[in-house]
């Protein structure tokens, strides 16, 4: 199973890597020629593009076969462990230039997760490098939350903060302001593709931050609860208050909002 910032993944035509560089290795769904751009100075992240999309794209790979060693430094210290090696391919994920395409790997580890995607983002390789880390973080989840939305919410959160919110048009939580706000606070949702589902889980993140708690806490106490784990129980853990009190109070703020949800990020906007 992968798990893509985005809900679909394509499959282009087969062809033979012919460039020098190391061997890519199998991606989830990229099936073109993969030319190496590079390898990061840590020698953790080996970069790959496709060639035919031109200068644009092979300088997203070059920015970030520079940019990667600070992403990997912020993601291990979010969840406090060292994460592996992993090999990125860029390319124009549904055939799409601009960063929309998302990102996929296959596992939460860096063992079967290792080979990420990531699309292209003509001109602006802040997106690819914000990308990078929305997969890298669940590769940091031990097999934890994969595939599911309290991990999706999380992946994104770490984007959000180590890239530097690059990924702004990929919000969800006013998405699940507008469907009525259904509770997945004390549910989790067994899928990473659910709008509302992630959109709560964005919210209610941007709810504990707000509150001064750290996202490197909030990640490692979200991985340590597993995937049966939920918002209720993570705000237990993090408040050593009751987890039925959760949802009240978080609905309560939420109500409190000035303009209501219009981010991913509404108590932080609220207090800026």
């Amino acid at each position: 199973m992968s798990h893509r910032i985005r809900a679909t993944a394509i499959t282009l035509q087969t062809r033979t890597m012919r460039r020098a560089g190391p061997k890519p290795p199998r991606w989830p769904s990229y099936r073109g020629n993969s030319e190496f751009v590079g390898t990061s100075p840590s020698g953790q992240v080996t970069v790959y593009v496709d060639p035919s999309l031109g200068q644009a794209a092979a300088l997203n790979a070059k920015d970030l076969v520079q940019d990667a060693d600070r992403v990997v430094k912020a993601n291990d210290d979010m969840f406090g462990t060292k994460g592996g090696a992993v090999s990125v391919i860029i390319f124009a994920l549904d055939g799409r230039t601009d960063g929309t395409g998302g990102a996929d790997h296959m596992g939460c580890d860096y063992t079967t997760g290792n080979a990420i995607e990531v699309c292209a983002s003509f001109g602006r390789s802040d997106r690819v490098s914000a990308l990078f880390e929305a997969e890298l973080s669940e590769c940091s989840m031990g097999g934890n939350l994969c595939g599911v939305s309290t991990g999706e919410a999380l992946s994104r959160w770490c984007a959000a903060v180590i890239g530097k919110n690059a990924l702004a048009d990929f919000t969800t939580a006013p998405q699940w302001a507008q469907d009525g706000m259904p509770d997945f606070v004390n549910q989790t949702d067994p899928t990473d593709q659910n709008p509302d589902s992630t959109g709560c889980g964005m919210a209610f993140i941007s709810w504990l931050l707000a509150k001064g708690y750290d996202l490197s806490k909030v990640a490692q106490t979200m991985v340590s609860l597993g995937d049966s784990g939920t918002l209720a129980q993570l705000y237990a853990k993090m408040t050593s208050d009751s987890a039925a009190k959760a949802w009240p109070a978080f609905q309560s703020d939420i109500q409190s909002l000035p303009n209501g949800v219009t981010s991913d990020d509404p108590f932080g906007e609220a207090n800026t």
